[in-house]
């Protein structure tokens, strides 16, 4: 029998999960339109009842699954790894690239979800307004970065950085394993630009 687990409350935590999961996996890899609900339904081994109960719709669906890539991409991955590896906030600008270069060459390489639901869906869809705000909150970590480092113009400086990330993002997925040296090698210059 589908969702029956030994000890009760687990179970609903537990069907979530795979469903979230599933989803994970298969948006992060496919995109939006290409995955339908059914096919969540049957890789999570939940009944289709118990999918509707944890997510009303999709797009509720889509919504926790890019609650879940910033978890795990933008925090996990990009600050918390950066952060790791830099001391002062410059080391850590420019240890983002270095954590795209590793991540380029991985089996894990998938693009970056918040842009490709934004252009998948659009900016005036609910999702793509979604992916549009956590675009912005990579960007506060950029910003922030360079108010502690002293440069001028932290929001322009953010947002021209973020073209650098965004932009060796869609090179890697061109094949240009060498997109995150590259975008590096131009940071240090924008980074000279607004001290």
């Amino acid at each position: 029998m589908r969702d029956s687990v030994a000890g009760g409350l687990a179970a609903p935590v537990q069907a979530r999960e795979r469903m979230l999961a599933a989803s994970y996996d298969l948006f992060s890899r496919r995109g939006i339109r290409a995955v339908g609900v059914d096919e969540v339904i049957a890789r999570s081994g939940v009944a289709k009842a118990t999918f509707y109960r944890h997510f009303p719709s999709k797009n509720d669906l889509v919504l926790a699954f890019l609650e879940r890539r910033e978890q795990e991409w933008t925090i996990g991955l990009v600050r918390s790894e950066s952060e790791r590896r830099g001391t002062t906030p410059e080391e850590r600008l420019l240890a983002i690239f270095d954590v795209f270069a590793d991540w380029f060459v991985s089996d894990d390489f998938d693009g970056c979800s918040f842009i490709n639901v934004l252009l998948e869906m659009g900016s005036a869809h609910p999702l793509g307004e979604a992916s549009i705000e956590y675009l912005e909150n990579i960007r506060a970590i950029v910003r922030e970065r360079a108010e502690q480092a002293g440069l001028r113009e932290s929001e322009e400086f953010a947002r021209s950085w973020h073209i650098l990330m965004k932009g060796s993002i869609v090179s890697a997925a061109e094949g240009d394993v060498d997109a995150a040296r590259r975008a590096k090698a131009m940071a240090r210059c924008l980074i000279e630009q607004h001290r």
